[in-house]
């Protein structure tokens, strides 16, 4: 099997050259005259760069660029093919001890050589579909029809146990939903994927329509999480919908895209003015409850599916356009922030607590998971897109292209991802699950914590914070990846180079397979023994696509779900959107 490959995407850019002609004379004439011709020209182009310098608002930039977007490079997309081997070698290293050790379940433990299942009723399969799309991304002919077998074969879904809905519908039913469209419409995927959202669905039978949090898929019941009170959480209850549209636009099924939409229009009748949204809601009222503002865990994806729900169906839904623009502002009015010493931009954290008078108020939290580090990107696309003036936007974006709010976001996102790099600047050069910023008065003055940002609760010779963990996580790299599509700057493969040469070094297992580490600020590594799914659907993957030719999976043509399955634009052939 070759590489995907899918259309070229073209851009269409405008150069301005100026050179010598090294001929003295030509049969028409004598080359004395020229002398006067390219005075003239050179008169004329450093009056043109004057005027630029003195109309710029950017301290003598050109208007045609944006702060942040470096100009003294050339885009190319071609593929840096040494790089992007090394990460087809690093996955059949992750592969290949998996299939070794544990094919067919849920997770794998690459020290112990052993597999896990999510239920005492087994396993589905997780990490089998969660890798299936990235096997025939990278052109891996053995491997995939081993595992179409697997799929074909053994994967059943009469499991008497109790799943997470999100889980199970971002990595298993995207997973096959995806697989059938790389693998040119193999019907064993579709028939799989149906059969499972047929399973899932009844988690949409509650007063509000709102999803309950866990599935059980042989009962085909839907079941509460009382960890949560019965409570579930924003994040999961709205990012099922990009699998479950694309479902009903392959089966014909309205039902799949009606439960799905329907999540979405409750909660807009339930979001606050400002376009931010608590992560719990109660499923039987449909309303949110009072609990913390942020993007990272149970809040994150939301506003991720806000702006691909508007580019999967080809930018049609202006629903979400609109929610989506107004989450950002509401993101950059009130979670945007900078660190004291080196002005490090990051995205803060909302939470409530009662005032003295017994009244609600909200405390402002300098903490950023590293599972916000996927808004960098995302901001960037947003701006190309939603906040795009022209439909074909120039890569890199220019200021005539964009909106206010495209320029805005689109500077946000190119500053977060810088910070997200930074907070890789530790002992193995890999980030932490969770960094705290400084602040005025937080009272650290003198004390041995950086002046930019910190993991809490580290201390030398202590056991590390929960904090401390990498686990193999692909948010910024998906940043990346994105980042790298719109510009073309090939600092962007720098970083990503740097990722991977850091999991290579401290996470990889001799034997086979990477595993997660305990403290990112300790070397050697202490291990945790557990390959996360998402280190061979997204990191790996996006790793890939950071170095493939650009022609692999553009991003006009594609939205790729929260756990990186690519799920390719439609016109929809039902009435969609709500008001």
């Amino acid at each position: 099997m070759e590489e995907l490959g899918v259309r070229q995407r073209k851009k269409a850019a405008t150069e301005f050259t100026n050179g010598h002609d090294t001929g003295s004379e030509t049969k028409s004439g004598p080359a004395f005259p020229k002398v006067y011709i390219l005075l003239a020209a050179l008169l004329a182009l450093a009056l043109y760069n004057f005027l630029a310098l003195v109309k710029s608002p950017l301290l003598g930039a050109p208007t045609r660029h944006l702060p942040g977007v470096r100009t003294h490079y050339v885009p190319t997309f071609t593929a840096d093919e040494a790089k992007r081997d090394a990460v087809v070698e690093a996955f059949k290293h992750a592969w290949l001890a998996y299939e070794r050790d544990a094919m067919g379940d849920d997770e794998y433990h690459p020290i112990a050589h052993t597999g896990s299942n999510l239920t005492k009723a087994g396993g589905i399969g997780y990490t089998v579909v969660d890798s299936i799309d990235t096997i025939i991304i990278m052109g891996l002919e053995d491997e995939y029809q081993r595992a179409r077998a697997w799929v074909a074969d053994k994967l059943s879904f009469e499991r008497d146990g109790n799943f997470n809905t999100f889980e199970t519908t971002i990595r298993v039913l995207g997973g096959l939903l995806s697989a059938y469209h790389l693998s040119g419409d193999d019907p064993v995927f579709l028939e799989k994927a149906q059969e499972l959202g047929s399973r899932i669905l009844p988690v949409f039978e509650t007063e509000s329509g709102l999803p309950l949090s866990l599935i059980n898929l042989a009962l085909r019941e839907g079941v509460p999480d009382r960890d949560n009170g019965g409570l579930i959480s924003t994040a999961e209850a709205s990012t099922l919908q990009l699998e479950f549209r694309y479902l009903a636009y392959l089966t014909d099924e309205d039902t799949y895209w009606e439960k799905a939409e329907n999540v979405m229009a409750v909660l807009r009748a339930s979001a606050m003015t400002s376009g931010l949204v608590p992560i719990f809601v109660d499923s039987k009222m449909g309303r949110y409850q009072t609990s913390p503002i942020r993007l990272g865990s149970r809040g994150d994806s939301y506003y991720e599916y806000l702006l691909k729900q508007y580019l999967q169906t080809n930018q049609t839904e202006l629903v979400y356009r609109e929610m989506y623009d107004t989450a950002m502002t509401g993101i950059q009015t009130h979670l945007v922030k900078r660190g004291l010493s080196s002005q490090l931009l990051y995205i803060a954290e909302l939470n409530p607590e009662r005032t003295q008078n017994g009244e609600l108020g909200w405390r402002l939290t300098p903490k950023q998971d590293h599972l916000v580090c996927f808004l960098g990107g995302s901001l960037m696309l947003g701006a190309t897109t939603s906040g795009a003036l022209t439909h074909n936007v120039s890569i890199p974006p220019s200021t005539d292209e964009l909106t206010n709010q495209g320029k805005r976001d689109w500077l946000t996102g190119v500053e977060l991802i810088d910070t997200c790099m930074a907070t890789h600047d530790t002992q193995t050069g890999l980030a932490p699950e969770i960094a705290h910023f400084r602040i005025l008065g937080d009272g650290m003055d003198g004390s041995m914590v950086p002046a930019d940002w910190y993991i809490k609760g580290a201390r030398p010779n202590a056991p590390p914070p929960f904090d401390a963990r990498y686990i193999l996580r692909p948010e910024t790299v998906e940043s990346i990846f994105i980042a790298f599509r719109l510009t073309g700057d090939p600092k962007y493969r720098d970083y990503g180079w740097a990722i991977f040469q850091a999991i290579e070094k401290h996470c990889r297992i001799p034997t086979g397979g990477y595993a997660s580490v305990i403290n990112v600020d300790q070397v050697p590594v202490e291990y945790d023994d557990k390959m996360e799914t998402f280190l061979m659907s997204e990191t790996l993957k996006y790793l890939y696509l950071l170095f493939a030719d650009s022609s692999v999976l553009p991003l006009n043509d594609y939205v790729f779900n929260t756990e990186a399955h690519p799920l390719p634009v439609f016109n929809p052939t039902i009435r969609t959107g709500f008001s």
